[in-house]
């Protein structure tokens, strides 16, 4: 009954903040300050304190802004006006042609920018109005890119990820290991979709593309290559176990500098919005963990987590019904809250019921960014949505039905985590026998 009562206490007072228009790591802080004042004799303030600054002064959180960093600068360079340039030669012999490049290009800033509203910004300014003038039809220019982009909260280096890997004390480098494999399935069956549309809407295909030498396929695409070289060093060298994640962050930064000056976009003007940009976005994220952290504490001393973990464990409910039970929470709160906020909110309830269940956490990280993804593309909150309206003038109702296929392709990405786990399992594993070896 204590318990329940906790619980309520809780609920009342995050969604009275929340409605506040209060910031989310502040309603946090809020909720866990109620929570010491009410369930323990502890001092609030001296407990707050201490709990930040061990949770904020983490080494594994270094890599976070660096990660971002980088993306923030190859954001700003000619990485956006090359992708497309640089994709369509190989994607145009594809069935469905040049909307493979929403989907590849998406998977590739994916891989050094860790946000799904920068890949979406990065990749839709230039794919957007290529393939309008090529006579694409509108819904699958639209529907490719807001599904294409949430690749971005999966392939590494994946914020989200970062999040949760700090919240529950787990190796950065082995969840983005975990999320290559999923995250190239995903944009597999995304790129399956563009496929089943050629071969269904015959009539909607635009006229093809003239033919080009490899040599000239080459020559095209040859400002994408450092791209590529730089992710497979990032991702290689913590897969070998020659970095840290936090090590190839900085290893990722120093590549994005180079090739910024040599496409001769590095100016002192895009290095300092690069590296303000990249503050604004680590600061509003490391307030979001000081709340989680805070919270996490108070829910400690609530005993409620345990309460939880220990109702689950009577019910004798399955893995399988678990995760199907949070794959519909999430999505109810994703439809409100961001990926990050959606994470660190619940990790402190969530964390004791998985581990009570014998659930891999790693492969649990890697569902709720599944999760997580469809939250981006789902009304009224989806994050993405409200990206592309500013792109494309179109209204929010239209873009959220063009995204249905994406979504529906999603759960079923969650399916295929669950019918084999392996497929975010298996790279983890083959590091830690290559690191023990």
């Amino acid at each position: 009954m204590t318990e329940l009562y906790a619980t309520g206490i809780f609920l009342f007072v995050l969604f009275l903040l929340l409605g506040s228009s209060v910031w989310i790591g502040l309603a946090l802080m809020g909720v866990a300050y109620v929570g010491m004042e009410l369930f323990t004799s502890r001092p609030p303030g001296d407990a707050m304190i201490t709990t930040i600054w061990t949770g904020a002064s983490s080494w594994t959180l270094t890599a976070l802004p660096l990660f971002i960093w980088m993306g923030e600068i190859l954001h700003r360079t000619r990485l956006s006006e090359d992708m497309f340039r640089g994709l369509a030669p190989w994607m145009r012999w594809l069935p469905g042609g040049l909307l493979h490049t929403n989907i590849a290009g998406c998977t590739i800033f994916a891989a050094v920018s860790g946000s799904s509203a920068a890949t979406l910004t990065t990749v839709g300014k230039m794919s957007i109005p290529e393939l309008r003038a090529r006579g694409y039809p509108e819904y699958m220019i639209i529907g490719t890119l807001a599904g294409a982009a949430t690749l971005g909260l999966m392939i590494p280096p994946s914020l989200t990820l970062i999040v949760y890997g700090v919240s529950i004390n787990e190796s950065i480098s082995k969840l983005f290991l975990a999320g290559i494999l999923p995250g190239l399935v995903l944009a597999g069956l995304f790129m399956t979709y563009i496929v089943a549309w050629h071969y269904f809407r015959p009539n909607e295909r635009p006229e093809p593309e003239p033919a080009m030498s490899f040599g000239e396929m080459f020559a095209e695409s040859r400002f994408l290559i450092p791209v590529l070289l730089l992710v497979f060093t990032v991702i290689g060298s913590m897969y070998f176990g020659w970095a840290t994640a936090t090590e190839a962050a900085a290893v990722g930064v120093l590549g994005a500098l180079g090739l910024a000056a040599v496409q001769r976009s590095l100016s002192w003007s895009t290095f300092s919005a690069s590296l303000m940009g990249a503050t604004r976005t680590s600061a509003m994220i490391a307030l979001i963990l000081m709340g989680a952290f805070f919270l996490t504490l108070a829910m400690g001393f609530t005993g409620l987590p345990r309460a939880l973990a220990a109702w689950i464990d009577a019910m004798e409910l399955s893995p399988i019904t678990l995760i199907f039970a949070l794959t519909i929470f999430y999505i109810v709160l994703g439809m409100f809250l961001d990926g990050i906020s959606s994470v660190v909110l619940t990790m402190a309830i969530v964390e004791p019921m998985i581990r009570q269940a014998g659930i891999d956490v790693i492969w649990f990280g890697i569902f709720i960014v599944v999760v997580v993804e469809m939250a981006q593309v789902t009304p009224p909150i989806g994050f993405n949505l409200f990206v592309l309206q500013g792109m494309t003038k179109h209204e929010i109702s239209y873009i959220s039905k063009t995204a249905i296929p994406m979504v529906l392709l999603m759960v079923l990405m969650v399916v295929i985590l669950v019918v084999w786990p392996e497929l975010a399992t298996w790279l983890p594993d083959n590091m830690r026998q290559r690191s023990s070896g």
